[in-house]
């Protein structure tokens, strides 16, 4: 009851993203320092993520491919924050999604990218 929303909690944490963005850029000047030690447990915990075969494992390496090493390992630290709030606050165990699904749903979403570039590259794919 001390936060009112995961994103509080998260911001309390020190994990939340930046909001002090323009252009997509970050904006200069002073990032607040915040040490709190659930938040570099998290963090270590979503670092040992990378060689982990489930699906915050596999979301984490899919961060690494798009973003430096720090950047994911907060992001993952932040999901895993999101995760820990909500089963605090509603009491639910953690249910683990199923890797078969998570490959499937990326394997859709690639499928999905390619027939967006040959529709506009001018190209029609043919599945086989």
């Amino acid at each position: 009851s001390r936060f009112p929303t995961e994103q509080h909690f998260s911001s309390w944490m020190g994990l939340a993203p930046s909001t002090r963005i323009s252009g997509g850029k970050p904006l200069p000047g002073h990032v607040p320092k915040v040490f709190n030690r659930a938040a570099q447990a998290l963090k270590q915990a979503a670092s040992s993520a990378r060689t982990d075969k489930s699906f915050i494992g596999a979301s984490h390496r899919a961060r690494l491919a798009r973003m430096d090493t720090a950047c994911a390992i907060k992001a993952t630290a932040h999901q895993l924050a999101r995760l820990i709030y909500a089963m605090l606050t509603k009491g639910q165990p953690y249910v683990a999604q199923d890797m078969d699904e998570y490959e499937a749903k990326s394997r859709d979403r690639q499928l999905r990218a390619l027939q967006r570039k040959a529709t506009k590259l001018g190209v029609r794919l043919v599945a086989a």
